[in-house]
């Protein structure tokens, strides 16, 4: 199959598991904040990760606040800045998403096979990243910043962000991420050039 063939079925597969009822951006905005982790639930990490200006994000992000889609609150770490959090009508919506088709196709891969492809998916999305000078983007789980062993005899919060320099819940760690670095560990096995 040639390359070309086969970023063309990237894009489609984009493309047909657009669900109806709202914009493009506005289902890339409540799917972002449905993953993003407690550092990232900002409009310009939003900006950021999906690399459009921050007054674009902001205009759909005002507008899925309008509709009840979205909330904010002050920011616990930054008073400063402002969080942003799904409501339960955002939920309801992001339940019958056909972006969900998509995840169950990925699941139903043998697990070999989803592996493989994970980490051919996170290699091309960084060589596109560092040609278009745009964030590369991923979850604490695969993140150089990530640091606990997963048990901790104390019983108090076993991972920590180095980079924040904060606790990080077991629930944490399947979140998106605005501070992500890939691990070297994935690059030392040629998944990330």
């Amino acid at each position: 199959m040639h390359s070309r063939t086969t970023a063309e079925l990237v894009l489609h597969l984009g493309r047909i598991a657009s669900s109806e009822g709202l914009t493009a951006a506005q289902w890339a905005v409540l799917r972002y904040f449905a993953r993003a982790n407690r550092f990232s639930r900002t409009p310009s990490a939003f900006a950021a990760v999906h690399g459009t200006t921050r007054g674009t994000a902001s205009q759909t992000i005002k507008n899925l606040q309008t509709q009840g889609y979205l909330t904010s609150e002050r920011s616990q770490v930054d008073k400063r800045s402002i969080q942003l959090i799904l409501t339960d009508k955002a939920r309801a919506v992001l339940e019958n998403d056909l972006f969900e088709s998509l995840v169950r196709a990925v699941d139903g891969l043998p697990t070999g096979i989803h592996a493989d492809f994970s980490n051919t998916l996170q290699r091309i999305l960084g060589h596109v990243a560092r040609e278009s000078g745009k964030p590369h983007f991923g979850t604490c789980a695969s993140c150089k910043y990530l640091e606990g062993e997963g048990c901790s005899p104390e019983a108090q919060t076993p991972y920590t962000c180095s980079f924040a320099k904060e606790p990080l819940n077991v629930e944490e760690l399947s979140e998106v991420c605005i501070n992500f670095v890939q691990k070297k560990t994935m690059m030392a096995r040629g998944f990330i050039t």
